[in-house]
């Protein structure tokens, strides 16, 4: 079984949950992406977001939030993506980078608009009171 590894920020404001759109995909995802070589969890998540968003996690407010397995969105059959979801406090404007075409926030509601793996995201924060 193929496993593609990916870190997440988890950023709720008024129970909504922040998602990306990139560049010529037609679902959203949580904020993130794959670990470069020998990178630490942390260390992808402040890089990913910097290139997203172009925000500055504050490293001492990261928080696990927990990790998430399902088939990967728009790849073959038994691959699975596994993403590890951390919470944080960030400085800067959050605004979409030359990768990213929009920045929506999400709710409950809008299961449609996502990946396989961040519904099961959004189902866990849902039933944790976290989104509406």
């Amino acid at each position: 079984m193929k496993e593609i590894d990916k870190i997440a920020l988890i950023y709720i404001k008024d129970k909504k949950i922040l998602t990306t759109l990139s560049k010529g995909k037609d679902t959203y995802y949580l904020p993130g992406g794959k670990r470069e070589k020998n990178e630490k969890d942390e260390d992808t998540l402040v890089r990913e977001c910097k290139e997203e968003l172009t925000i500055d996690i504050d490293i001492n407010s990261i928080k696990y939030y927990g990790t998430f397995e399902a088939q990967a969105h728009g790849k073959a059959e038994g691959i699975i993506v596994k993403m590890t979801c951390y919470i944080a406090n960030f400085t800067g404007k959050i605004q979409p980078s030359s990768e990213i075409q929009e920045v929506r926030w999400l709710g409950y509601n809008d299961l449609n608009l996502i990946s396989p793996v961040d519904r099961l995201i959004f189902k866990d924060l849902f039933e944790n009171g976290l989104i509406k």
